[in-house]
Formats: C-alpha cells, sequence, structure tokens
C-alpha cells in the first residue's frame, strides 16, 4: 500500500477489496471493502476438524475485547493496532499513512480470538519506503500471528496459507466468508505497481485461531 499520489486512484475503490454491502455482524459473513494499490499507501483455508487423531482440540473462542497490538514473529512484525470502520462510502479505512506501521483492525468484525472472520489491513509501503506488511506474501503456512487483546489475553492464529489475488475477479465470499471457527485474514497489497491504475493484486494470509492465553 503506497501514499496518495498525483494521478493514482484511491485503492479503497479497486474491486479486490470492494465491500460488499451487506450487514456485518459478529459470528456472521464478514464482507469489506479495503483501499488498496491506488493511493498513500486459500482458497478459503484448509479446515483441521476437531477430534482428529493425535491433534488437540482446537481452542474455545474468546469473548469480545479490542486489540492492541499484532505480531507476526517471522516478519519481525510488532505492530500497534488501531480500529477502523467505513467511511461514507462503506468503504474499509485503513491506518493513516504517517502512521505506515500501524495496523487496523475492523471493529465492526470479530475482536481477536472471536468467533468469525476477523481482518486485519496494513500499509505495503508508503513515501517514507517499506510499511508495516511489506514482507507479508512471505510469510510461510504454519507461522503464527499473534493479537493481543486490551484485557490482557492473547489470540493466536496459525498462517493456513497466502494467496495473492488479482483485483479484477476477487473472491469475496471466499476470502471473508464465515468459516465456522475463529479465523482471521491479513491484507494487503500486492502484484505490480503503476501510477495510474495503483498495485494489480491483493496478499491475504489465511490464518486460524490455534491457541489463547
Amino acid at each position: 500500500m503506497a501514499p496518495r499520489r498525483r494521478g493514482r486512484r484511491p485503492w479503497h475503490r479497486t474491486r479486490a477489496y470492494r465491500l460488499i454491502r451487506s450487514a456485518l455482524l459478529i459470528a456472521v459473513l464478514v464482507t469489506v471493502g479495503v483501499r488498496c494499490g491506488g493511493d498513500d499507501g486459500p482458497v478459503r483455508a484448509g479446515r483441521e476438524g476437531p477430534g482428529l487423531a493425535g491433534q488437540a482440540p482446537p481452542p474455545r473462542p474468546l469473548s469480545r475485547s479490542r486489540p492492541t497490538s499484532l505480531r507476526i514473529p517471522s516478519l519481525g512484525v510488532d505492530a500497534p493496532v488501531i480500529g477502523v470502520g467505513l467511511d461514507r462510502d462503506r468503504q474499509l479505512e485503513t491506518p493513516p499513512v504517517d502512521g505506515p506501521k500501524a495496523v487496523g483492525w475492523y471493529r465492526g468484525g470479530p475482536t481477536p480470538g472471536e468467533s468469525g472472520t476477523a481482518v486485519a489491513v496494513g500499509h505495503r509501503d508508503t513515501s517514507t519506503g517499506p510499511a508495516v506488511f511489506s514482507a507479508l506474501a512471505l510469510v510461510k503456512p504454519g507461522k503464527p500471528i499473534e493479537a493481543r487483546r486490551a484485557d490482557g489475553r492473547t489470540a493466536v492464529y496459525t498462517v493456513d496459507r497466502v494467496k495473492v489475488y488479482d483485483k479484477v475477479g476477487f473472491p469475496d465470499d471466499e476470502v471473508y466468508g464465515r468459516t465456522g471457527r475463529p479465523e482471521l485474514r491479513v491484507l494487503t497489497c500486492g502484484g505490480l505497481f503503476s501510477r495510474r491504475t495503483g498495485y494489480t493484486s491483493n496478499v491475504v494470509v489465511f490464518a486460524h485461531l490455534s491457541a489463547t492465553r
């Protein structure tokens, strides 16, 4: 995600991160639009069913508590989290470009560890250089993502897969749809960049809740 520059289309106008205009409720289908690729700036995660031989039972979902920070240890990310909502066009807001190291967490969806599909977004880059999710596409399946909460607890997600989707034909339901367990999507811009059209693609990390502490 890069800063707004003359001649570049705002990234909230790109199809890949657009909002499907329907109600967003806790523990139901979460579909949001994310600004990407034109300004300042798998397939659905596999499901490990409970009770399989040799596997620990899934953690119990947590109650609601706002996120305070997000860590991706394998990438060296340890970032403050701010709540983001929807703008007047019902597009998901993002962290300010003068705070490129912050992560935005959609406050209309699940908080860390809650049931449903939570959504976190961040910039790939800004005019000052790489931003918080500059290396997001490099995170590997099996690596943890830790979301700390205001109540002192931490929701630990495990990466299932990373996908890069073209803006055209972005699979909204697949990315944001209900999964039957607490999951997390972490999004940023990806692909090639053009001053006229912005980024061509979007990076999506699919992860599921694997532990709480």
